[in-house]
């Protein structure tokens, strides 16, 4: 809930009554004075008590997206790092098929990717409305940080599924009747699977650097 927002009115009357001397003159302009200090005062404290309530509610989701986003990311890594040796076992497979030109006792092939997102709501809100502005630099700059490497990240994923799909495009039109692709096109996949190989060594680097970060993040900011 936003608290309401009071803009003091400044309301200046003329003197009631002739102004008799510099001593009459000075009074009024002082008072004058005084009730627009006082004015410009209670408008100045109603706006920073609006930019503090703006920037308490920033901290308050942009800490609880973060710490949602990092729950599960180690069972995200153990998933990827299964995939990577799934890959291997492939390349294994389609090594045997371009050298013998048959298949091999174990023919499973499994090529697939999943793209994991991260929440990122609260830090765009944040940004929309201007209530980074009012955190201090060094804690904004933190949340800068987490943000562009989620970016990066999930770039980096996407990537891997175009790269998953390209490997797996080659058996699309192949007839499902058991028989081994010819070996020219074992060697070619294997090239495409190897290209994914290297996209997931990225996407790994960048897994590990972001929770490095949310754990330091929130060590550093417990709830």
């Amino acid at each position: 809930m936003n608290p309401t927002e009071v803009t003091p009115v400044l309301d200046v009357h003329p003197p009631h009554e002739p102004v008799h001397g510099w001593r009459d003159f000075l009074l009024h302009l002082i008072t004058i004075t005084i009730g627009l200090l006082i004015a410009l005062s209670l408008e100045g404290i109603v706006e920073w008590q609006h930019h503090r309530h703006l920037a308490h509610d920033a901290e308050t989701g942009l800490h609880a997206e973060i710490k949602s986003n990092a729950e599960g990311l180690d069972g995200v890594l153990d998933d990827l790092h299964k995939r990577q040796a799934t890959l291997k076992k492939d390349v294994s497979i389609l090594q045997f098929i371009a050298k013998t030109g048959q298949n091999p006792p174990d023919k499973t092939m499994k090529v697939d990717f999943r793209v994991v997102t991260f929440d990122d709501v609260s830090w765009k809100t944040a940004q929309s409305t201007g209530a980074l502005s009012y955190i201090p630099y060094d804690l904004a700059r933190d949340y800068a940080g987490i943000y562009a490497q989620q970016s990066i990240l999930t770039a980096s994923e996407e990537q891997a599924g175009r790269d998953s799909m390209v490997a797996i495009g080659h058996f699309v039109n192949d007839p499902d009747d058991g028989s081994p692709p010819s070996k020219e096109d074992a060697k070619a996949v294997i090239e495409k699977i190897e290209v994914l190989q290297g996209q997931l060594i990225l996407v790994d680097a960048y897994m590990k650097g972001l929770d490095t970060l949310y754990k330091q993040f929130l060590a550093a900011h417990p709830a």
